[in-house]
């Protein structure tokens, strides 16, 4: 994929995805026209990483200290966590589609092997898990976090509750966990109003009525 880079303050509304690993995968934006990257740097990965809840602020506080004092160490890691985002874009979109996710699953498993070559076996309760830590993966921490959680949500993924959002200049992939299961936006709030707000204009203009503007 190639994406213009873009700096974007995370915000709540940009974690719609309804699992980490896919608002991973959502830090991509108009990937249904003309792509734009929101992870400009390692900083900015910490602070969407920060906003969804999922890592611990003592491990996020430690990554920021690992890249400040090794920067190009910091960006590699933020390439390697890019490469993983696209190949399970690649790989959900598939699976969603109906198509051949061979190369995808070829490119997810590299990213897990890496990630598990680094964790350590622990029980949850009575439950075996895969648990990595900043001190054995250093500034590729969440790359092996959202790895190891990546085969987690692929071995649960409820596909016929899986959807990419048709809004224009979106593409967002999304967990639809509506009560009816028809759930058709990322976003009601973004998407789908924006989509109401063409529909009515284009009512307008074929009722032979002045609608002003049309929506952005």
């Amino acid at each position: 994929m190639t994406a213009t880079i873009r700096p974007h303050t995370f915000r709540p509304r940009d974690l719609v995805g309804g699992h980490v690993v896919i608002d991973l995968v959502n830090t991509v934006t108009a990937r249904d026209a003309e792509s734009v990257d929101w992870l400009d740097g390692y900083p900015r990965l910490l602070e969407w990483a920060a906003l969804t809840g999922h890592f611990a602020p003592a491990d996020l506080t430690a990554l920021r200290g690992l890249a400040e004092s090794d920067p190009d160490g910091a960006g590699q890691a933020l390439a390697r966590t890019r490469e993983l985002r696209e190949a399970l874009h690649d790989l959900l979109t598939a699976l969603i589609h109906q198509d051949a996710p061979a190369e995808a699953v070829e490119r997810v498993e590299t990213h897990w092997k890496q990630a598990v070559a680094r964790a350590r076996l622990a029980f949850h309760g009575t439950a075996p898990e895969l648990r990595v830590d900043v001190g054995t993966s250093g500034l590729d921490h969440l790359h092996h976090e959202l790895a190891l959680r990546a085969f987690d949500l692929l071995r649960e993924l409820p596909l016929e509750r899986t959807r990419v959002c048709p809004g224009m200049r979106c593409g967002w992939v999304f967990l639809d966990s509506s009560r009816g299961g028809r759930r058709r936006w990322c976003s009601m709030a973004t998407c789908g109003n924006s989509a109401k707000g063409r529909t009515h204009y284009r009512r307008k203009q074929a009722d032979g009525t002045d609608p002003g503007p049309g929506p952005q």
